[in-house]
């Protein structure tokens, strides 16, 4: 219950994310998003960072991760995610751990790609694969210490403070659309 509790508090702030990502591309479409981001430099506009930060908060609380969860509690109280995965235990509890580690893969790999698009190769040629590639494992690897200086900086929220975490994302994403608009008419 209170997995679904954060979920559904953070997917309009993700969907926020993505319209305002998508003002610049022209298309809701993640591959056409893409494509529009490698063909050049994403500008630096306000709307693009607010979105950024809104995106921080969401990736936080959808993945279980610190201030919203300790995933590494093992105090039913304070458990939101690991508290689905009490029940399991070996092979099972392998696989919800790997996905769960697919996800947190993915909304980085999400992060990286609508905020530091670039060194997205336009072609499939080799040698752009590879320095892509390289690339990729250097953003993943910069951000996995980020996330890692967040989680020893701050201590988990309270779960009646998670509410308000996220409402912080959903407004933070809303301005950013919003901004858009503003500074662009």
């Amino acid at each position: 219950r209170r997995e679904m509790m954060v979920a559904f508090l953070t997917e309009p702030a993700t969907l926020m994310i993505l319209f305002t990502v998508s003002l610049w591309s022209g298309s809701t479409a993640i591959p056409a998003i893409l494509a529009s981001f490698s063909k050049g430099p994403l500008p630096f506009h306000p709307s693009l960072l607010i979105a950024a930060m809104a995106f921080i908060l969401v990736f936080l609380g959808e993945n279980a991760r610190l201030p919203i969860d300790n995933p590494s509690t093992h105090l039913e109280l304070t458990m939101i995610h690991e508290a689905m995965l009490l029940e399991y235990s070996g092979p099972l509890l392998a696989l919800m751990e790997w996905g769960s580690m697919q996800k947190l893969l993915l909304y980085l790999l999400l992060g990286i790609d609508f905020f530091v698009p670039a060194g997205i190769p336009p072609t499939f040629a080799l040698s752009g694969l590879l320095e892509g590639g390289l690339l990729l494992l250097g953003k993943l690897f910069i951000l996995g210490a980020l996330l890692a200086l967040i989680e020893s900086l701050f201590a988990k929220l309270r779960i009646f403070r998670v509410p308000e975490f996220t409402a912080l994302a959903y407004l933070l994403s809303t301005l950013g659309f919003l901004l858009h608009f503003v500074l662009e008419g």
